[in-house]
Protein backbone atom coordinates (compact mmCIF):
# COMPACT_ATOMS: atom_id res chain seq x y z
CA UNK A 1 0.00 0.00 0.00
CA UNK A 2 1.36 3.31 -1.21
CA UNK A 3 1.96 6.23 1.36
CA UNK A 4 3.67 9.71 1.30
CA UNK A 5 7.01 10.20 2.01
CA UNK A 6 6.15 11.89 5.02
CA UNK A 7 4.36 8.97 6.61
CA UNK A 8 7.24 6.85 5.28
CA UNK A 9 10.09 8.55 7.09
CA UNK A 10 7.87 9.02 10.35
CA UNK A 11 6.58 4.91 10.14
CA UNK A 12 10.34 3.80 9.90
CA UNK A 13 11.18 6.26 13.10
CA UNK A 14 8.26 4.77 14.65
CA UNK A 15 9.39 1.08 13.93
CA UNK A 16 13.02 1.39 15.22
CA UNK A 17 12.00 2.85 18.85
CA UNK A 18 12.43 6.80 18.31
CA UNK A 19 9.72 8.32 21.10
CA UNK A 20 10.00 12.24 20.13
CA UNK A 21 10.94 14.26 17.56
CA UNK A 22 11.59 17.72 18.40
CA UNK A 23 11.30 20.91 16.14
CA UNK A 24 9.12 24.16 15.49
CA UNK A 25 6.23 23.46 13.09
CA UNK A 26 6.02 25.42 10.04
CA UNK A 27 4.60 25.05 6.34
CA UNK A 28 7.11 22.69 5.15
CA UNK A 29 6.77 20.42 7.89
CA UNK A 30 3.19 20.35 7.87
CA UNK A 31 3.14 17.21 6.29
CA UNK A 32 5.64 15.51 8.45
CA UNK A 33 3.45 17.13 11.49
CA UNK A 34 0.65 15.37 10.26
CA UNK A 35 2.07 12.22 10.30
CA UNK A 36 3.63 12.56 13.93
CA UNK A 37 -0.33 13.45 14.99
CA UNK A 38 -0.84 9.61 13.33
CA UNK A 39 1.80 8.05 15.01
CA UNK A 40 2.47 7.10 18.37
CA UNK A 41 5.77 9.41 18.50
CA UNK A 42 5.10 12.85 20.67
CA UNK A 43 6.07 15.90 19.05
CA UNK A 44 7.38 18.19 21.15
CA UNK A 45 7.31 21.56 20.03
CA UNK A 46 10.17 24.22 21.72
CA UNK A 47 11.10 27.56 21.19
CA UNK A 48 13.90 28.02 19.25
CA UNK A 49 15.33 25.02 16.88
CA UNK A 50 18.27 25.06 18.30
CA UNK A 51 16.48 23.60 21.64
CA UNK A 52 15.03 21.07 19.87
CA UNK A 53 18.95 19.95 18.40
CA UNK A 54 20.14 20.33 21.58
CA UNK A 55 17.02 18.07 23.02
CA UNK A 56 17.70 15.55 20.25
CA UNK A 57 21.34 15.90 21.06
CA UNK A 58 20.67 14.97 24.92
CA UNK A 59 18.30 11.95 24.26
CA UNK A 60 21.09 10.66 22.06
CA UNK A 61 23.95 11.25 24.50
CA UNK A 62 21.89 9.27 27.42
CA UNK A 63 21.03 6.89 25.75
CA UNK A 64 23.15 5.89 22.45
CA UNK A 65 19.76 5.67 20.86
CA UNK A 66 18.73 7.79 17.34
CA UNK A 67 16.99 11.72 18.49
CA UNK A 68 15.52 13.32 15.89
CA UNK A 69 14.76 17.21 15.43
CA UNK A 70 13.10 19.38 12.64
CA UNK A 71 13.61 22.47 11.22
CA UNK A 72 11.21 24.52 8.36
CA UNK A 73 12.69 25.99 5.19
CA UNK A 74 15.56 28.60 5.52
CA UNK A 75 16.04 30.33 8.72
CA UNK A 76 14.31 27.34 10.67
CA UNK A 77 16.84 24.98 9.83
CA UNK A 78 19.82 27.23 9.90
CA UNK A 79 18.96 27.46 13.71
CA UNK A 80 19.54 23.48 13.79
CA UNK A 81 23.02 24.09 12.88
CA UNK A 82 24.33 25.26 16.30
CA UNK A 83 22.49 22.33 18.71
CA UNK A 84 23.79 19.57 16.32
CA UNK A 85 27.45 20.67 16.71
CA UNK A 86 26.56 18.64 20.25
CA UNK A 87 25.98 15.50 18.70
CA UNK A 88 28.37 15.97 16.41
CA UNK A 89 31.55 16.73 18.60
CA UNK A 90 30.26 14.27 21.49
CA UNK A 91 29.42 11.32 18.76
CA UNK A 92 25.43 11.40 19.45
CA UNK A 93 23.40 9.61 16.93
CA UNK A 94 20.72 11.99 15.86
CA UNK A 95 18.83 12.66 12.27
CA UNK A 96 18.16 16.53 11.50
CA UNK A 97 15.56 16.55 9.28
CA UNK A 98 14.85 20.49 6.92
CA UNK A 99 11.97 21.10 5.42
CA UNK A 100 12.44 22.49 1.99
CA UNK A 101 10.21 24.94 -0.32
CA UNK A 102 8.74 22.84 -3.52
CA UNK A 103 10.59 21.90 -5.80
CA UNK A 104 9.44 24.45 -8.20
CA UNK A 105 10.91 27.52 -6.39
CA UNK A 106 13.98 26.25 -6.26
CA UNK A 107 16.77 28.14 -7.74
CA UNK A 108 15.26 31.51 -8.51
CA UNK A 109 16.33 33.15 -4.83
CA UNK A 110 12.90 32.75 -3.56
CA UNK A 111 12.07 33.78 -0.31
CA UNK A 112 13.57 31.74 2.80
CA UNK A 113 16.21 30.23 0.16
CA UNK A 114 19.24 28.04 1.56
CA UNK A 115 21.29 25.36 0.07
CA UNK A 116 20.87 22.74 3.68
CA UNK A 117 23.26 20.38 2.13
CA UNK A 118 26.27 22.78 1.60
CA UNK A 119 25.07 24.37 5.52
CA UNK A 120 24.81 20.98 7.38
CA UNK A 121 27.60 19.52 5.58
CA UNK A 122 30.11 20.53 8.54
CA UNK A 123 27.85 18.90 11.49
CA UNK A 124 26.69 16.21 9.55
CA UNK A 125 28.63 12.81 9.01
CA UNK A 126 25.69 12.31 5.61
CA UNK A 127 23.57 15.00 4.20
CA UNK A 128 21.01 14.45 1.39
CA UNK A 129 18.12 15.62 -0.45
CA UNK A 130 15.20 13.86 -1.00
CA UNK A 131 14.53 14.91 -4.70
CA UNK A 132 11.86 12.24 -5.89
CA UNK A 133 9.41 9.98 -4.29
CA UNK A 134 10.86 6.82 -5.30
CA UNK A 135 14.24 7.66 -3.36
CA UNK A 136 12.95 8.47 -0.36
CA UNK A 137 13.01 4.76 0.98
CA UNK A 138 16.85 4.25 0.26
CA UNK A 139 17.88 7.91 1.45
CA UNK A 140 15.76 7.67 4.92
CA UNK A 141 17.57 4.27 5.10
CA UNK A 142 20.96 5.39 4.44
CA UNK A 143 20.83 8.48 6.58
CA UNK A 144 19.81 6.77 9.82
CA UNK A 145 22.31 3.85 9.02
CA UNK A 146 24.96 6.71 8.80
CA UNK A 147 24.20 8.33 12.27
CA UNK A 148 24.10 5.38 14.07
CA UNK A 149 27.25 4.07 12.33
CA UNK A 150 29.49 7.11 12.65
CA UNK A 151 27.76 8.18 16.25
CA UNK A 152 27.01 11.39 14.62
CA UNK A 153 24.43 13.73 12.74
CA UNK A 154 22.55 12.87 9.76
CA UNK A 155 20.54 15.33 7.91
CA UNK A 156 17.72 15.26 5.75
CA UNK A 157 16.47 17.96 3.12
CA UNK A 158 12.35 16.98 2.13
CA UNK A 159 11.27 19.67 -0.22
CA UNK A 160 7.45 20.15 0.39
CA UNK A 161 6.05 18.63 -3.11
CA UNK A 162 8.39 15.74 -2.29
CA UNK A 163 6.84 15.20 1.51
CA UNK A 164 3.45 15.12 0.15
CA UNK A 165 4.18 12.87 -3.15
CA UNK A 166 2.71 9.33 -2.48
CA UNK A 167 5.92 6.33 -2.19
CA UNK A 168 5.31 2.83 -3.05
CA UNK A 169 6.76 0.24 -0.67
CA UNK A 170 8.38 1.25 2.62
CA UNK A 171 12.03 1.31 4.13
CA UNK A 172 13.69 -2.19 3.83
CA UNK A 173 15.61 -3.64 6.04
CA UNK A 174 14.81 -2.00 9.06
CA UNK A 175 16.23 -4.44 11.59
CA UNK A 176 19.28 -3.51 11.01
CA UNK A 177 19.42 0.01 11.69
CA UNK A 178 20.54 0.03 15.40
CA UNK A 179 23.64 1.51 17.85
CA UNK A 180 26.90 -0.33 16.77
CA UNK A 181 27.92 -3.01 18.74
CA UNK A 182 31.22 -3.35 20.73
CA UNK A 183 34.39 -3.73 18.75
CA UNK A 184 36.13 -7.09 20.08
CA UNK A 185 40.32 -6.54 20.02
CA UNK A 186 42.50 -8.55 18.46
CA UNK A 187 44.30 -11.71 20.56
CA UNK A 188 47.26 -10.32 19.28
CA UNK A 189 46.93 -7.19 20.61
CA UNK A 190 45.40 -8.36 23.62
CA UNK A 191 48.69 -10.26 24.62
CA UNK A 192 50.74 -6.72 23.89
CA UNK A 193 48.54 -5.07 25.99
CA UNK A 194 48.95 -7.75 28.81
CA UNK A 195 52.78 -7.96 28.30
CA UNK A 196 53.33 -4.04 29.04
CA UNK A 197 51.38 -4.56 32.10
CA UNK A 198 52.89 -7.03 33.11
CA UNK A 199 56.48 -5.48 32.73
CA UNK A 200 55.32 -1.88 34.56
CA UNK A 201 55.97 -0.73 37.95
CA UNK A 202 52.97 1.36 38.57
CA UNK A 203 50.24 2.03 36.39
CA UNK A 204 47.27 4.26 36.44
CA UNK A 205 44.07 3.40 34.22
CA UNK A 206 42.14 6.46 32.87
CA UNK A 207 38.84 5.69 32.12
CA UNK A 208 36.45 8.48 29.55
CA UNK A 209 33.18 7.71 28.27
CA UNK A 210 34.02 4.86 26.58
CA UNK A 211 34.07 2.70 29.69
CA UNK A 212 30.39 3.68 30.54
CA UNK A 213 28.63 -0.11 31.07
CA UNK A 214 32.30 -1.56 32.64
CA UNK A 215 32.58 -0.75 35.99
CA UNK A 216 32.54 -3.92 37.39
CA UNK A 217 35.68 -4.89 34.55
CA UNK A 218 37.18 -1.44 35.93
CA UNK A 219 37.11 -2.20 39.46
CA UNK A 220 38.06 -6.00 38.97
CA UNK A 221 41.65 -4.79 36.72
CA UNK A 222 42.00 -2.25 39.24
CA UNK A 223 42.28 -4.72 42.09
CA UNK A 224 44.73 -6.78 40.27
CA UNK A 225 47.06 -4.56 39.31
CA UNK A 226 46.63 -1.97 42.37
CA UNK A 227 46.48 0.68 39.97
CA UNK A 228 44.40 3.69 40.42
CA UNK A 229 41.30 4.72 38.19
CA UNK A 230 41.15 8.03 37.01
CA UNK A 231 38.43 9.99 34.89
CA UNK A 232 37.90 12.48 31.91
CA UNK A 233 34.84 14.34 32.65
CA UNK A 234 32.91 12.67 30.65
CA UNK A 235 33.34 9.42 32.67
CA UNK A 236 33.12 10.87 36.29
CA UNK A 237 29.57 9.03 36.41
CA UNK A 238 30.71 5.54 35.56
CA UNK A 239 30.99 4.60 39.29
CA UNK A 240 30.15 6.48 42.52
CA UNK A 241 32.70 8.97 43.86
CA UNK A 242 33.16 6.56 47.45
CA UNK A 243 34.43 3.77 45.09
CA UNK A 244 37.82 3.46 46.71
CA UNK A 245 39.30 2.95 43.65
CA UNK A 246 38.15 5.86 41.75
CA UNK A 247 40.52 8.37 42.29
CA UNK A 248 38.60 11.77 40.49
CA UNK A 249 39.28 13.55 37.79
CA UNK A 250 42.02 15.08 35.50
CA UNK A 251 43.02 18.60 34.53
CA UNK A 252 40.61 21.44 35.81
CA UNK A 253 37.55 18.88 36.45
CA UNK A 254 40.48 17.02 38.52
CA UNK A 255 42.77 16.78 41.32
CA UNK A 256 46.22 17.30 42.26
CA UNK A 257 46.71 13.53 43.25
CA UNK A 258 45.49 12.65 39.92
CA UNK A 259 47.90 14.91 38.22
CA UNK A 260 50.90 13.64 40.12
CA UNK A 261 49.81 10.02 39.43
CA UNK A 262 49.85 10.46 35.96
CA UNK A 263 53.23 12.32 35.60
CA UNK A 264 54.81 9.55 37.76
CA UNK A 265 53.23 6.24 36.44
CA UNK A 266 55.57 4.08 34.12
CA UNK A 267 52.55 3.27 32.36
CA UNK A 268 49.19 4.92 31.37
CA UNK A 269 46.44 3.11 30.32
CA UNK A 270 43.65 5.18 28.35
CA UNK A 271 40.16 3.36 28.08
CA UNK A 272 37.53 4.73 26.18
CA UNK A 273 38.90 8.59 26.03
CA UNK A 274 39.94 10.67 23.66
CA UNK A 275 40.96 13.60 26.49
CA UNK A 276 41.74 17.03 24.47
CA UNK A 277 44.07 18.66 27.16
CA UNK A 278 47.71 17.56 26.32
CA UNK A 279 49.03 19.06 29.00
CA UNK A 280 47.77 16.77 31.98
CA UNK A 281 49.04 13.66 30.00
CA UNK A 282 52.54 12.29 30.68
CA UNK A 283 55.35 13.15 27.56
CA UNK A 284 57.72 10.19 29.27
CA UNK A 285 55.84 7.30 30.41
CA UNK A 286 54.52 4.29 28.46
CA UNK A 287 50.82 4.84 27.40
CA UNK A 288 48.33 2.55 25.92
CA UNK A 289 45.71 3.54 24.61
CA UNK A 290 42.42 1.94 24.04
CA UNK A 291 39.39 3.05 21.59
CA UNK A 292 36.74 2.00 19.15
CA UNK A 293 37.61 4.89 16.85
CA UNK A 294 40.82 4.42 15.41
CA UNK A 295 41.08 7.69 14.23
CA UNK A 296 41.59 9.32 17.86
CA UNK A 297 44.24 6.29 18.78
CA UNK A 298 47.51 8.06 19.50
CA UNK A 299 47.01 11.81 19.11
CA UNK A 300 46.94 13.18 22.64
CA UNK A 301 49.99 11.76 23.96
CA UNK A 302 52.89 10.09 22.74
CA UNK A 303 51.35 6.32 22.31
CA UNK A 304 53.27 3.09 22.20
CA UNK A 305 50.09 0.58 22.05
CA UNK A 306 46.99 1.30 20.32
CA UNK A 307 44.14 -1.08 20.39
CA UNK A 308 41.12 -0.69 18.53
CA UNK A 309 38.15 -2.08 20.56
CA UNK A 310 35.22 -1.85 23.14
CA UNK A 311 36.53 -1.13 26.38
CA UNK A 312 35.06 -4.19 28.32
CA UNK A 313 35.31 -6.93 26.35
CA UNK A 314 39.11 -5.96 25.62
CA UNK A 315 39.33 -5.53 30.13
CA UNK A 316 37.29 -9.14 30.16
CA UNK A 317 40.11 -9.95 27.77
CA UNK A 318 42.71 -8.31 29.63
CA UNK A 319 41.37 -9.68 33.14
CA UNK A 320 42.46 -13.04 31.99
CA UNK A 321 45.94 -12.48 30.69
CA UNK A 322 47.62 -9.98 33.49
CA UNK A 323 49.33 -11.29 36.19
CA UNK A 324 48.41 -9.59 39.22
CA UNK A 325 50.42 -7.45 41.56
CA UNK A 326 51.33 -7.22 44.80
CA UNK A 327 52.63 -3.92 45.75
CA UNK A 328 50.13 -1.65 46.71
CA UNK A 329 52.16 1.70 47.56
CA UNK A 330 51.63 3.60 44.54
CA UNK A 331 48.24 2.96 44.78
CA UNK A 332 48.01 3.58 48.73
CA UNK A 333 49.87 7.42 47.82
CA UNK A 334 47.45 8.41 45.17
CA UNK A 335 44.98 7.47 47.87
CA UNK A 336 46.20 9.31 50.28
CA UNK A 337 46.50 12.55 48.38
CA UNK A 338 43.05 12.11 47.32
CA UNK A 339 42.29 12.27 50.70
CA UNK A 340 44.01 15.65 51.52
CA UNK A 341 42.19 16.93 48.26
CA UNK A 342 38.74 16.01 49.16
CA UNK A 343 38.89 17.29 52.81
CA UNK A 344 39.92 20.51 51.00
CA UNK A 345 36.98 20.27 49.09
CA UNK A 346 34.51 19.64 52.12
CA UNK A 347 35.97 22.81 53.63
CA UNK A 348 35.40 24.98 50.66
CA UNK A 349 31.84 23.32 49.55
CA UNK A 350 30.47 24.04 53.17
CA UNK A 351 27.72 26.68 53.71
CA UNK A 352 28.73 28.10 56.74
CA UNK A 353 31.98 28.80 55.58
CA UNK A 354 30.54 32.37 54.85
CA UNK A 355 28.08 34.51 56.82
CA UNK A 356 26.89 36.54 54.20
CA UNK A 357 28.00 34.96 50.93
CA UNK A 358 26.96 31.91 49.08
CA UNK A 359 30.19 29.98 47.26
CA UNK A 360 29.48 28.30 44.32
CA UNK A 361 31.21 25.06 45.53
CA UNK A 362 28.17 25.32 48.28
CA UNK A 363 25.55 25.69 45.20
CA UNK A 364 26.85 22.32 43.36
CA UNK A 365 27.85 20.18 46.59
CA UNK A 366 23.93 20.96 47.94
CA UNK A 367 22.54 19.94 44.61
CA UNK A 368 24.36 16.89 45.10
CA UNK A 369 23.64 15.75 48.20
CA UNK A 370 19.93 16.81 47.71
CA UNK A 371 19.21 14.88 44.54
CA UNK A 372 17.70 11.55 44.06
CA UNK A 373 20.17 8.22 43.19
CA UNK A 374 19.33 8.32 40.06
CA UNK A 375 18.58 12.04 38.85
CA UNK A 376 20.65 13.67 35.65
CA UNK A 377 22.81 16.41 36.00
CA UNK A 378 23.26 18.63 32.65
CA UNK A 379 26.29 21.15 32.92
CA UNK A 380 26.33 23.95 31.20
CA UNK A 381 29.43 25.45 29.81
CA UNK A 382 31.34 28.55 31.82
CA UNK A 383 33.04 28.33 35.09
CA UNK A 384 30.08 26.70 36.37
CA UNK A 385 31.11 23.76 34.87
CA UNK A 386 34.01 23.57 37.47
CA UNK A 387 31.92 24.20 40.18
CA UNK A 388 29.58 21.42 39.03
CA UNK A 389 32.41 19.19 37.56
CA UNK A 390 34.19 19.12 40.58
CA UNK A 391 31.86 19.32 43.50
CA UNK A 392 28.83 17.01 42.55
CA UNK A 393 29.58 13.79 44.34
CA UNK A 394 27.77 11.09 42.08
CA UNK A 395 26.18 7.80 43.58
CA UNK A 396 27.05 5.90 40.23
CA UNK A 397 23.40 5.54 39.35
CA UNK A 398 23.35 9.24 38.27
CA UNK A 399 24.40 10.36 34.93
CA UNK A 400 26.17 13.77 33.84
CA UNK A 401 25.75 15.11 30.77
CA UNK A 402 26.97 18.36 29.34
CA UNK A 403 28.66 20.12 26.33
CA UNK A 404 32.01 19.34 27.31
CA UNK A 405 33.31 18.68 23.73
CA UNK A 406 31.86 21.49 21.73
CA UNK A 407 32.03 23.79 25.07
CA UNK A 408 29.02 25.47 23.90
CA UNK A 409 27.53 28.29 26.08
CA UNK A 410 23.83 27.42 26.71
CA UNK A 411 23.05 24.35 26.03
CA UNK A 412 22.14 22.32 29.28
CA UNK A 413 18.37 23.40 29.14
CA UNK A 414 18.00 22.38 25.57
CA UNK A 415 19.66 18.86 26.69
CA UNK A 416 17.51 18.24 29.79
CA UNK A 417 14.19 19.05 28.22
CA UNK A 418 15.10 16.23 25.19
CA UNK A 419 15.98 13.99 28.73
CA UNK A 420 13.19 14.49 30.85
CA UNK A 421 11.48 13.68 27.68
CA UNK A 422 12.23 10.09 27.68
CA UNK A 423 10.96 9.70 31.53
CA UNK A 424 9.10 12.60 33.04
CA UNK A 425 9.28 10.83 36.67
CA UNK A 426 12.85 10.75 36.67
CA UNK A 427 14.73 13.79 38.23
CA UNK A 428 16.57 16.04 35.73
CA UNK A 429 18.69 18.67 36.97
CA UNK A 430 20.21 21.64 34.37
CA UNK A 431 23.03 23.01 36.48
CA UNK A 432 23.82 26.63 34.34
CA UNK A 433 25.74 30.14 34.60
CA UNK A 434 23.26 32.90 34.01
CA UNK A 435 24.63 34.03 30.91
CA UNK A 436 24.16 30.35 29.63
CA UNK A 437 20.89 30.32 31.12
CA UNK A 438 19.93 33.97 29.58
CA UNK A 439 20.70 32.62 25.95
CA UNK A 440 18.08 30.13 25.47
CA UNK A 441 16.14 30.66 28.71
CA UNK A 442 13.08 30.83 26.11
CA UNK A 443 13.22 26.97 26.06
CA UNK A 444 11.68 26.59 29.52
CA UNK A 445 8.73 27.19 27.96
CA UNK A 446 9.22 24.25 26.64
CA UNK A 447 9.37 22.73 29.57
CA UNK A 448 6.27 23.94 30.86
CA UNK A 449 4.31 23.78 28.18
CA UNK A 450 5.51 19.46 27.60
CA UNK A 451 4.98 19.22 31.39
CA UNK A 452 8.63 18.23 31.65
CA UNK A 453 9.52 18.67 35.44
CA UNK A 454 13.29 19.97 34.60
CA UNK A 455 14.73 21.74 37.87
CA UNK A 456 17.20 24.77 36.31
CA UNK A 457 19.73 25.63 39.08
CA UNK A 458 21.14 28.92 38.13
CA UNK A 459 24.61 30.21 39.23
CA UNK A 460 24.02 34.23 39.04
CA UNK A 461 26.75 35.68 39.45
CA UNK A 462 25.83 38.84 36.52
CA UNK A 463 28.87 37.87 34.99
CA UNK A 464 30.53 35.77 32.26
CA UNK A 465 32.99 34.31 34.87
CA UNK A 466 34.91 32.11 32.90
CA UNK A 467 35.94 34.81 30.42
CA UNK A 468 37.29 36.50 33.60
CA UNK A 469 39.47 33.88 34.17
CA UNK A 470 40.81 33.17 30.66
CA UNK A 471 41.90 37.35 30.10
CA UNK A 472 43.68 37.22 33.70
CA UNK A 473 45.63 33.50 32.67
CA UNK A 474 47.33 35.58 29.95
CA UNK A 475 48.02 38.69 31.76
CA UNK A 476 44.93 40.56 30.66
CA UNK A 477 42.54 42.89 33.04
CA UNK A 478 39.30 41.69 32.37
CA UNK A 479 37.03 43.82 30.78
CA UNK A 480 34.31 44.49 32.98
CA UNK A 481 31.71 46.33 30.91
CA UNK A 482 31.85 43.47 28.60
CA UNK A 483 31.52 40.70 31.11
CA UNK A 484 29.14 42.04 33.50
CA UNK A 485 25.44 42.28 32.59
CA UNK A 486 22.39 42.80 34.76
CA UNK A 487 19.84 39.39 34.98
CA UNK A 488 15.95 39.72 35.15
CA UNK A 489 13.86 38.16 38.16
CA UNK A 490 14.15 34.29 37.83
CA UNK A 491 11.55 33.46 40.19
CA UNK A 492 9.27 36.04 38.96
CA UNK A 493 10.49 34.65 35.24
CA UNK A 494 9.20 30.79 36.36
CA UNK A 495 6.39 32.34 37.52
CA UNK A 496 5.88 34.28 34.08
CA UNK A 497 6.00 30.92 32.29
CA UNK A 498 3.63 29.25 34.48
CA UNK A 499 5.83 27.36 36.77
CA UNK A 500 7.70 27.97 40.34
CA UNK A 501 11.47 29.96 41.54
CA UNK A 502 12.91 30.05 44.62
CA UNK A 503 16.32 32.14 45.73
CA UNK A 504 18.69 32.07 47.65
CA UNK A 505 20.95 35.19 48.51
CA UNK A 506 22.35 33.84 51.66
CA UNK A 507 23.88 30.64 52.98
CA UNK A 508 21.03 29.69 55.28
CA UNK A 509 18.46 29.72 52.47
CA UNK A 510 20.32 27.81 50.27
CA UNK A 511 19.27 24.39 51.12
CA UNK A 512 15.95 24.83 51.61
CA UNK A 513 15.39 26.64 48.25
CA UNK A 514 17.09 23.52 46.25
CA UNK A 515 14.90 21.35 48.13
CA UNK A 516 11.72 23.03 47.96
CA UNK A 517 12.42 23.08 43.92
CA UNK A 518 13.22 19.55 43.64
CA UNK A 519 10.38 18.65 45.45
CA UNK A 520 7.95 21.02 43.31
CA UNK A 521 5.89 18.47 40.62
CA UNK A 522 6.68 20.67 37.56
CA UNK A 523 9.88 22.43 36.20
CA UNK A 524 11.47 25.46 38.54
CA UNK A 525 14.32 27.70 38.54
CA UNK A 526 16.35 28.01 41.49
CA UNK A 527 19.04 31.51 41.52
CA UNK A 528 21.29 31.09 43.08
CA UNK A 529 23.68 34.81 43.73
CA UNK A 530 26.90 33.90 44.31
CA UNK A 531 29.91 35.99 44.07
CA UNK A 532 32.22 36.63 40.96
CA UNK A 533 35.57 36.58 42.34
CA UNK A 534 35.68 32.73 43.15
CA UNK A 535 38.57 30.83 42.15
CA UNK A 536 38.55 27.22 40.91
CA UNK A 537 41.17 24.72 42.75
CA UNK A 538 43.28 24.43 39.23
CA UNK A 539 45.49 21.14 40.27
CA UNK A 540 48.45 22.03 38.39
CA UNK A 541 49.60 25.60 37.42
CA UNK A 542 52.40 26.69 35.91
CA UNK A 543 55.05 29.93 37.15
CA UNK A 544 53.98 31.96 34.02
CA UNK A 545 50.20 31.51 34.40
CA UNK A 546 50.65 32.46 38.28
CA UNK A 547 52.23 35.62 37.33
CA UNK A 548 49.56 36.25 34.65
CA UNK A 549 46.85 36.18 36.86
CA UNK A 550 49.44 38.53 39.48
CA UNK A 551 50.12 40.90 36.58
CA UNK A 552 45.68 41.06 35.67
CA UNK A 553 44.41 41.51 39.29
CA UNK A 554 47.34 44.07 39.45
CA UNK A 555 45.55 45.73 36.24
CA UNK A 556 42.57 45.64 37.36
CA UNK A 557 43.36 47.52 40.40
CA UNK A 558 44.55 50.44 38.72
CA UNK A 559 41.59 50.38 36.41
CA UNK A 560 39.18 50.61 39.22
CA UNK A 561 40.66 53.17 41.06
CA UNK A 562 41.79 55.66 37.55
CA UNK A 563 38.86 54.39 35.18
CA UNK A 564 41.88 54.01 32.71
Amino acid sequence: MSQTVAGTLVDVLEKIGVKHIFGLIGDSLNPIGDAVRHSKIEWIGVRHEEGAALAAAGQAKLTGRLGVCCGTTGPGSTHLVAGLYEASHDHAPVLAISGEMPRQLQGIDYFQATNPNLLFRDVSLYTETISSPAQAPAVIHQAIAAAYAGRGVAHLTLPMDVLTASVDGSVASVTTLKPRPDIFASEADIAEIALRIDKAGSIVIMCGAGCHGAAEELRALSDRLKAPLIHSVKGKDIMPYDDPRWMGGIGMIGTKADYHAVMHCDLLLMLGTDYPYSEFLPRECVVIQVDERARVIGRRAPTEVGVIGSVRPTVKSLLDRVKPKSDSRFFDVVTAQRKVWNEMQDKQSDPARSKDRIHPQAVARTVSDLAERDAVFVIDTGLNTLWSGNWIRQSGEQRIIGSFNNGAVGTALGQANGIQALDRSRQIVALCGDGGFNMLMCEFLTSVQHKLPVKAVVYNNSALGLITLEAESIGMPAWKKAIDFPNPDYVALARACGAVGFKAEKPGELREAIDYAFKAEGPAIVDCVIPADELPNVPHIDLEKIENFAEARIKEAVLAFTGR
